[in-house]
């Protein structure tokens, strides 16, 4: 069994050809679809997190808002860019969202992806402190959030507070909410930061983009760093298991409609590239009719080693579409791969 969800970039566009015209449009309608696809029994509602442009940006509303209108799916985001957080508030806002969900959030969270603007953590307040990089004040902010999400108690009392105190000593964040330090996720790109979260005990997020480490194909690099993952993990000697997902583009071809959109996918192939000033290989789109999909889907290597799989949706085509894809992949695919 294999968990199944969708991941959406959250854009919006005012194109005649998008069904998300604004910023109120991609938040209503990304509520829509996270409980269009638990009516489905799909088991994901994950959400992309950027600043500075035509995408969603602040989660924990929408977070928030899914959860009260769901019941059983989780909810997530892929990624949450450490760089932008104040950890303390953070913690505060997550913790208020899963109580609401009651108990359901599955953060991811990351040095972040590449930006809209320069420096934009810049126009939040954040730099580095000399000698390091943001890259190091990320997993610094992750380090905190995860200490403070975890029940430490830290903030001096004041000797005349305005209600009573809960107990003596130092005070911890409130709310807290039970068991979330569990479900945390690592958005990671290398073998070393994959390692990094297993010692810290987080879950393991790997997307559609990857350091090139040795020039293999995507999915062999990514199921790589997937066992470096676990023999990290094993080091540390935590009590869990860990969980760990890998995102994917996949459309099974049953329409018209789905032939005129991603047809053109179906000989789609890794990407070898720079971003952000490193060797990056990119992963490839599945596009194909079931059967040929199925097969093709068996030869992945990470998705194999991983008990999560993130569909990556266009949510631009609109909550009906993007249901169709969800209900394509989860009827035609996931059956004959044993995933359900």
């Amino acid at each position: 069994m294999k968990k199944i969800g969708f991941l959406s970039f959250g854009h919006w566009s005012e194109s005649r050809h998008s069904q998300a015209r604004s910023a109120s449009d991609v938040l209503l309608q990304s509520i829509d679809l996270a409980v269009a696809a638990e009516e489905l029994g799909a088991d994901g509602a994950y959400f992309r997190v950027h600043h500075f442009a035509n995408q969603l940006g602040s989660p924990f509303p929408l977070l928030a808002a899914v959860g009260a209108r769901t019941s059983r799916i989780e909810i997530g985001t892929g990624v949450i860019d450490m760089r932008y957080e104040n950890p303390l508030y953070m913690a505060e806002d997550s913790a208020a969202a899963d109580l609401i969900a009651g108990g359901r959030l599955q953060l991811g969270v990351s040095r972040g992806s590449p930006e809209s603007v320069v420096d934009g953590f810049r126009y939040f307040g954040y730099a580095a402190p000399e000698g390091q990089t943001m890259a190091d004040v990320a997993r610094a902010n992750t380090e905190v959030y995860l200490k403070v999400i975890d029940g430490a108690r830290f903030a001096e009392p004041s000797p005349r507070p305005m209600f009573p105190n809960p107990h003596p000593g130092p005070l911890a964040i409130q709310p807290q909410s039970p068991g979330l330090r569990e479900r945390i996720w690592w958005g990671s790109a290398s073998n070393a930061t994959g390692e990094w979260a297993a010692k810290l005990g987080m879950n393991l997020m790997s997307s559609t983009l990857k350091v090139d480490e040795s020039g293999k194909p995507f999915h062999v690099q990514q199921a790589e760093q997937i066992e470096a993952f676990r023999v990290a993990w094993a080091a540390a000697g935590h009590p869990r298991e860990p969980r760990i997902s890998v995102s994917r583009s996949i459309f099974a071809l049953v329409n018209d409609e789905d032939r005129a959109y991603f047809g053109a996918d179906r000989d789609s192939g890794d990407q070898f590239g720079v971003i952000d000033d490193f060797s990056a290989v990119f992963g490839r789109s599945y596009a194909a009719e079931p059967d040929a999909l199925v097969e093709q889907l068996a030869g992945d290597e990470a998705i194999a080693a991983a008990d999560t799989l993130l569909l990556t949706v266009p949510n631009q085509l609109g909550v009906d579409y993007n249901a169709h894809v969800l209900e394509s992949i989860l009827t035609h695919v996931a059956p004959a791969l044993g995933w359900r």
